[in-house]
Order: C-alpha cells, then structure tokens, then sequence
C-alpha cells in the first residue's frame, strides 16, 4: 500500500509540475508583443514541455506553400540542410493535407514508406499536426526527436494540439504589418470573394448597384422575368421572421432600406411575386453627404439557406443516432426488468440468455459511442494513428474472427497474395476499418451472398478491397458515400450510413490519416459494391518477403513430450501460424501444408493421428478431397471452415469426418476436440501395454491372455487411466469421471480402488509397470509403446 501511495504522490507531483511549466509557458508566451516573437515563443514552450529535440511552425500563403518558418531547437546549418532538402516539399505537402495530428515513432521507416530516402536531421520520432483557422489552413507545427529516443505521449499530442490552436490563431489575426501591406487590388479581391453579398443603393434614385459575386449570385436567383438588375429592389418585398425589427413589413427592398436609419443583423425574408424567397441576415447603414442627407445606402446580405441545411441535417443526424442509441437501450432495460420482475424466478439458463443480450447490447453502445468521438476527433482536428511496420495477413483474419464472432451468417473469403509485402498501420485503426466494412457489406447484402477480402501492391502502397454482392450504388450516390452528413439514412436508407451514420466517415478519415485514400465503385443497383482504401508500404517491403508457412509443407519439430502428429491443411498462412502455435503448446508435433496436392505424400511419409482440414481450398474444397484421396480415408479428419451452414456440416459428417469446427474458434476448443476425437479412436482399439490389454468395444481386460474379472468401478477407473496414458490425471478428475462427482470420499476413495485394480493386475507397488502414483497429486499410467 505504501510503495502504491507513493506512486500515486510521484504521478500527482509529475502532473501539477506538468501545469506549472505549461501555465508558466502560456503566460510567457501571452507576454510577447511582436508576431515573430510570440510564434517562435510557442515552438519553444511546446518543445520544452515535451521535451522534443526541436519544434518548428510553418507558415503557409493561400495556395497552402510555405511562407515562413518559426524554428526552436536546430543550428543554423540544420535548417540550412532542410531547405537543401530536395524533398521537403513533397513531404511538407504530405503533412499539411493529415486530416489531424500525427504521431510516428519510426520515421526513418514513415519516410522510407513515402518513398523518401531518409530523415536529413537524423531524427527517430514525430510529431506534427496542421494548424486551421476557422476552416483555412494556415500552416503546421511539427515536434521532433523526443528526448531518451522515446516514442511521444498522448499527452505529448494534447500539448501539440494547445499550442497548434495559439499559433493558429495568431497566424491569422496577429499580423498587421501584412495586412497594412496589402495593396488595394487585394483588398478589392476580398471583397470580391466574400461570402456575403454586398450592395448599394443610390440615396436619392433607390437604385441598385450589386457589388461583388455574392450580391450578384443572390440577385440572379431571384430575377424577375422582364426586369432589370435596377428594377429587382424595387419588386422584391421584404418580411420580417419574428415580426420586430428595424425595416418596415411588406415594402419593397429599396424603399424599406433607405427608409431604415440603422439595420444591424436582422433576419428576414426576401420575396419575389411569384412566391420564391430567400432567408437572409441584413446589415444596413446609411452613408450621409456633407448636408447630413443620406447618399447612399450599403447594405451587406448573407444567404442563409446553406446554414438552414446543415441545421437540417444536423438534426437528422441528431435524431438518427439517438435512434441507434435508443435501440440497444430499450433492450437492455427489457431484458433487465425481464429478470429483476420474472415470478417466479427465471431458470439459470434463461437468465443467462437476458445476460447475454444486455452484454452484446452494451458493446453495441460502446461501438456507437466510439464511433462519436472519432466524429468528434476529426471535426477538431485530432484523430490520430500510430502507424508500425505490420503483416496486412494478420489484421484482416483479426477482423474477420471479429465480424464472424457477432453472430453473422456472411461468408468471409479472403484472398490475399502470399508475398504480401508490410504495411505501415496503426493495427487497432486498421482493424477497425475492416470491421466497418465489413459490416457495411453485411448490411447491404443477403447473407447467403459471400464477403470479399483482397489485397494487390499498388505501387507504394498496398490496396484492399472489400466486395459484397448487394444492392450497388448508383452514380449519384457514390460521391455522397462517405460523407458523414448526406442526409441517406432511414430504415431504408440508401448505403454509406453505418449503423450510427459514422461508419465509412470513419474509415475515411482514418485511410487518410495513415497517408492513404479510399474509394468505392459499382455497376449500379443489384450489382454489388466494392470499396477500396490503400495504406502505405514499409520501409523493409523492397528487401525481400520471408516465405510464408503457406508456400510448401513446412514441418515444425515435434514436442518430445507428445509425439502425436497432426497434419494442418490450410491456404491461410496467418490461421496456419496460429493453429500450429496452439498445437505445439498443447502438446502435439503440429505440421502444416497450404498446398493440397501435397496431402497424399505428406500422409503416407508422416503417418499423421489426424487431419485439419479447412473446407474452401484454391481450385477445390475439403468435401472433394475427402472423395478422392484414399490416404485420408484411415486418418481422422476435422473441418474448419468459415461455413455454418447445416446442410454443409451435415455432408461433411456423412462423408465421414470426425467432427466439424467453425470459425473463429479459441485455442481451448480446438484441443479439446482434437483430444476428444482421438480419445474415441483409441477406445476404439485395444490399448496393449506390455502384458495388459483393454478392449473398450466389449469392456473387457486381459493379462497375457487371461481374462481379468474387475468390478464397473474397477473397470471404470482403468478405462480412464489408460485414455490419458502418460499424462496425470488427478484425484479430482478421477472422483469426476469415475464416481461421477457424487462421492465424497476424495483421494481416500480413488486410493482404496487404485489398490484393489494393482492387486488383480499384479502391479508391485514398489516396482509397478502399469499405474504410477504422483505423491498428493494423483495417478499416471505408462504410455504404451507405438511400436
């Protein structure tokens, strides 16, 4: 308790000293006057608080090159050798366009995944995120080589993010000595560009004079047949929204305006005789001549109808995810007061099936909520990835077992090229990106329609695909997939709207944040969909590929311990892997094959126990094998497959399989009923160890060819001694299986019957040959010879 208190002190300090130094920072930098001065006062305060090498702001003008540059932390010749790097703009570009903060623990790798040659400072770690004001990107700050070659913090990324919002800002509205130097044209083009429309009106005449784009754009809209520009204000009747307000109800434009001394962001409607308006915010003020009358009138327009959309769709999204939300919590209120209220009491095995849709209905509501803050995330900047050096292989089967364990009846078919080459990938990202999906496709699909995985290297990057054979998407549509407010939801709403309207959103800014792209195409309605995103190669990907487990039979040793062999047939390099390391822990002498055609040889030189054998193969499938290989017509054999369907598992089963396994499926049930199934063909053989012989099929024991008359409890207990020859078995398992668990005598017990089976069988218990005793453990009996 002491040494965890005083962790806790230790962290405590370490936090009030971190909030120290970063209000310390703050006010230092709050105390700089000059724009030069506070920007480089920033990179040297983030800096400082994490405890990077260097930190640099950079600058960027309208068409997003950079400007100018805020270093802290190198010498002179080492931002010499950055501006003599001849790829610091293609990799200043790549980091301007991340959809938020980025955190790379390799970058000689990061860069080497970019197809740059290296790093001209020698750094090993990054961090670095664009900087936005109020939509416009003004630059990025980057931080590099954490102190000790440590990777950076979450927190790290907070006070990258704090300070990144200061400079932003400061970037912005901080420079005066640009705006002052602004020539006049320029002035006139931000006017011109200006999302307000701006117009006058000629004091005395009321005519009007539209002058920049928007004020035309809004004047055009609202033309009338016959009239010209001068006449439209005076067509154009003007309504209040709330009934208040500075202009006059129902009179023309031009009259109520030059009537109004002062309008200052009043909402109102401007309606054409045919019955067209436009909602709009109105500033106007009158500009009076020397005799104090007024001149003209300049009044400023803003077009509310695109903010009344976002309001729309914001409110559909709002209303759409508190349905998805609501859903699972209706469920798990029903299924709670179904147990809490039942009379009489529910029975163990039904209450377990409430609990168990209160859990699946709770991780639904945890994906939901995570789906909402990696919205949040990218709205403000900050989703991040942690990219590393990855096997795409892996991360895909780790999403299919994900996908196949939430119940789904889809067929997940993957193809992926042996020699794929690693990525650079957050995995966690990554399979979340899979997972969306594949779900999508789910979704859209029937079930009996399969799912599809593949992957191609596409130049610098490895491209995967995700096909389903659905509804398609239409031309119109496909631009609007994954656009997190499209307005395409509803029950039957078109796709690209996961289950909380987030899911392809996501995935897009994830794809991107790890420097990649995602696209969709399809042949139209009931044509199926394909959606593709890319993720960037490894530094290592050019320097050769290890072969994989899958490319010829690869025989792994054989544990001393356990020397049944078992022959593993899959395509899947990455399940090969995993069933052969789930073997050898448990004790057998796995080996494993991706090549069919190698089955027959393999099976006569090894003489396996029994065959794993996955259902779907290229160019044939389990079933047909089972016909026509005769050398497995003697061996066990048990199906994996990702197929659950009855009618598949029942001819497997017929043509003489031993038993048949779905994926995914955990390590304990797969020795299990490897175990179970080779418990069975040896009871279905003598078991002969030295003079003993056991006969299951007829219950019956010789010894050197003289029947032994034993007791069903006699019988019994050897029986399960010799199933698990050369292993322990325990007192406890003994009471189990013997008597049934129903006896309470305990190690006495199974002592006293142990005694009696030596006595008939002539065992010398200081010399036995058949049934060892393991001291306060249990008994082992010998392993007969495989000879």
């Amino acid at each position: 308790m002491k040494k965890k208190a005083g962790n806790s002190n230790l962290q405590n300090q370490s936090r009030r000293s971190r909030a120290s130094r970063l209000s310390a920072a703050i006010q230092r930098i709050g105390a700089s006057t000059d724009r030069g001065t506070f920007l480089t006062e920033i990179a040297e305060s983030a800096r400082s608080l994490t405890r990077a090498r260097y930190g640099a702001i950079t600058a960027v003008d309208e068409t997003g090159r950079p400007r100018e540059s805020f270093v802290s932390g190198l010498t002179p010749e080492e931002q010499q050798k950055l501006m003599d790097w001849s790829d610091a703009r293609r990799v200043f570009e790549h980091f301007r366009d991340l959809p938020g903060a980025l955190r790379v623990e390799d970058l000689p790798g990061y860069m080497g995944s970019l197809g740059v040659a290296g790093d001209v400072l020698g750094a090993k770690t990054l961090q670095v995120t664009s900087m936005r004001h109020q939509g416009r990107h003004v630059g990025c700050f980057f931080l590099g080589d954490k102190d000790g070659r440590q990777g950076f913090t979450v927190e790290d990324e907070d006070v990258l993010v704090l300070f990144a919002l200061q400079a932003a800002t400061a970037m912005a509205n901080g420079a005066p000595h640009h705006e002052e130097s602004r020539p006049p044209s320029d002035l006139q083009a931000v006017v011109d560009t200006s999302p307000v429309g701006i117009l006058t009106f000629d004091g005395e005449t009321g005519r009007l004079a539209p002058v920049n784009q928007e004020a035309k754009r809004i004047v055009e809209s609202m033309r009338i047949p016959a009239r010209s520009t001068e006449q439209w204000s005076d067509a154009v009747r003007l309504r209040r929204t709330d009934g208040r307000g500075a202009v006059r109800d129902g009179m023309p434009l031009a009259e109520a305006l030059r009537r109004a001394e002062l309008v200052h962001t009043e909402e109102v409607f401007l309606q054409a005789p045919d019955g067209r308006s436009i909602r709009a915010l109105v500033n106007a003020r009158p500009v009076d001549s020397d005799n104090g009358e007024a001149r003209s009138v300049v009044v400023t327009l803003q077009d509310l109808t695109p903010l009344a959309e976002l309001e729309r769709l914001r409110a559909e999204f709002l209303g759409m995810v508190s349905h998805e939300l609501r859903a699972p919590l209706t469920s798990i209120k029903g299924s709670a007061a179904t147990v809490l209220g039942a009379t009489p009491v529910l029975d163990p095995a039904e209450m377990l099936q409430f609990f168990r849709i209160i859990d699946e209905q709770a991780d639904h509501m945890r994906s939901l909520i995570g789906d909402l803050l990696d919205a949040g995330r990218m709205d403000s900047g900050t989703l991040s990835v942690t990219p590393v050096s990855t096997r795409l292989a892996g991360l895909v089967d780790q999403a299919r077992n994900t996908f196949l364990s939430g119940g789904i009846r889809h067929t997940v078919l993957i193809d992926l090229p042996h020699d794929l080459p690693p990525v650079m990938a957050d995995r966690q990202r990554i399979v979340q990106v899979l997972n969306n999906l594949l779900s999508n496709a789910s979704r859209y699909s029937p079930e009996s329609s399969p799912i599809r995985v593949s992957a191609v290297r596409d130049g610098a990057h490895v491209a995967v695909s995700v096909t389903d054979e659905g509804r398609g998407v239409t031309a119109e549509q496909l631009p609007h997939l994954f656009d997190k407010y499209s307005g395409q939801g509803g029950a039957d709403g078109e796709r690209g709207l996961g289950s909380s309207g987030l899911g392809l959103a996501i995935c897009k800014g994830l794809v991107e944040a790890h420097g990649g792209r995602i696209w969709a195409t399809s042949d139209g309605a009931e044509q199926g969909t394909r959606i593709t995103f890319t993720v960037p190669l490894a530094e290592d990907a050019g320097n050769g590929v290890e072969a994989t487990l899958a490319s010829s039979p690869s025989l792994s040793p054989r544990d001393r311990r356990d020397p049944t062999p078992i022959l593993v047939v899959d395509d899947d390099p990455q399940t090969l892997r995993n069933i052969r390391d789930t073997l050898a822990t448990a004790g057998f002498a796995p080996f494993v094959t991706g090549d069919h055609r190698e089955l027959p040889r393999i099976v006569k030189i090894e003489k396996p126990q029994l065959v794993l054998l996955d259902l779907v193969l290229p160019g044939t499938d389990g079933i047909e094998l089972m016909e026509n290989v005769p050398e497995l017509m003697d061996v066990p054999v048990i199906f994996i497959s990702g197929y659950r369907r009855d009618e598949t598992i029942a001819r497997a089963l017929e043509l003489g399989a031993a038993d048949y396994i779905v994926k995914p499926f955990s390590p304990t049930e797969l020795t299990a009923r490897i175990r179970a199934v080779l418990r069975r063909r040896a009871e279905s053989e003598p078991f002969v160890l030295g003079d003993l012989a056991i006969h299951y099929e007829v219950r019956s024991v010789t010894l050197a060819g003289h029947p032994v008359q034993l007791t069903v409890t006699e019988y019994e207990l050897l029986r399960v001694l010799s199933a698990n020859a050369g292993r322990i078995t325990t007192y406890d398992s003994l009471i189990r299986q013997v008597w049934g668990g129903q006896e309470s005598g305990g190690p006495e017990l199974v002592r006293t019957f142990v005694k009696k089976l030596r006595r008939k069988l002539g065992d010398d218990v200081a010399r036995p040959v058949y049934i060892f005793n393991e001291r306060g453990v249990g008994y082992r009996m010998a392993r007969p010879d495989p000879s």
